[in-house]
């Protein structure tokens, strides 16, 4: 069975629970796709505005940060959303962050205790379930439209370091979560409070919400052979790391993609 935008409009409205505004979404659904977010700027450049939803069933050349190559098999969840945040470039970051915050807190709401790999990963029982990618065109300094694609494993198959959720959920655990729509309608509606979190609230107060899910707080990192302890994330989305061995506890900022995080801790 593919999926149903009739099934999905209704998981939408099963969610408002969650205490986020209505947001008006405009999907569109696709079987195939070379990648949500491709297919998203092409809507965006024919006149589609901030609300708008690509979703498909399998994508071909998904991708994840830094270029790498997202897997995208059928089973999983692939959407993206167009937002317009009239953010200044610089802080481009704080979409990332607010849109993985959101997802996960959406997802804790339902009973699935996921937690955060920084910046972008959802991760579940030490495993990454999703990920997530931002990409913006700017114009006069500022960020005028972004896509937030999103991709996270429902039943497709993954590699021995990543976890989908029909594995984890049962009976007892996230029963509410029993369609692919129902994810999706969770993951739009995360989407849609992280990004109302951030624009009524800023980022000092998203940081504290970011880092109480991040798997990384508080433990030990080496960086280029010195020993420290993540203890935070900066507003422009860089960890945060405290060395031990310096008396005057220097801090340094680790922009992303510098240093590989492991899942587990």
């Amino acid at each position: 069975m593919g999926f149903s935008q009739e099934r999905l409009e209704t998981a939408l409205q099963s969610t408002l629970r969650l205490g986020c505004d209505q947001t008006p979404f405009t999907v569109h659904i696709f079987n195939r796709l070379v990648s949500t977010n491709q297919t998203l700027w092409e809507l965006i450049d024919q006149g589609a505005g901030a609300g708008t939803v690509a979703i498909a069933s399998q994508q071909t050349a998904g991708r994840g940060q830094w270029g790498r190559q997202w897997q995208s098999q059928p089973g999983g969840l692939y959407l993206s959303l167009a937002i317009e945040p009239r953010l200044p470039a610089s802080q481009s970051a704080q979409l990332t962050l607010c849109s993985a915050w959101g997802i996960a807190a959406a997802l804790r709401e339902w009973g699935i205790p996921v937690s955060l790999k920084w910046p972008n990963d959802l991760i579940l029982a030490e495993r990454k379930l999703g990920g997530i990618l931002t990409e913006t065109r700017v114009h006069q300094g500022k960020i005028a439209k972004a896509v937030v694609g999103v991709g996270i494993n429902w039943a497709n198959e993954v590699p021995e370091t990543g976890i989908n959720l029909q594995s984890f959920c049962t009976e007892e655990v996230c029963p509410s979560i029993a369609s692919l729509e129902m994810l999706a309608a969770v993951t739009l509606r995360g989407l849609a409070s992280g990004y109302q979190f951030l624009a009524e609230k800023g980022i000092a107060e998203l940081l504290p919400a970011y880092c109480a899910f991040l798997t990384s707080l508080g433990k030990p990192i080496v960086v280029e052979g010195r020993q420290g302890v993540v203890v935070g994330v900066s507003s422009q989305g860089e960890l945060q790391v405290r060395f031990h061995a310096d008396p005057a506890g220097s801090e340094i900022c680790l922009q992303p993609g510098t240093i590989a995080l492991g899942y587990k801790y």
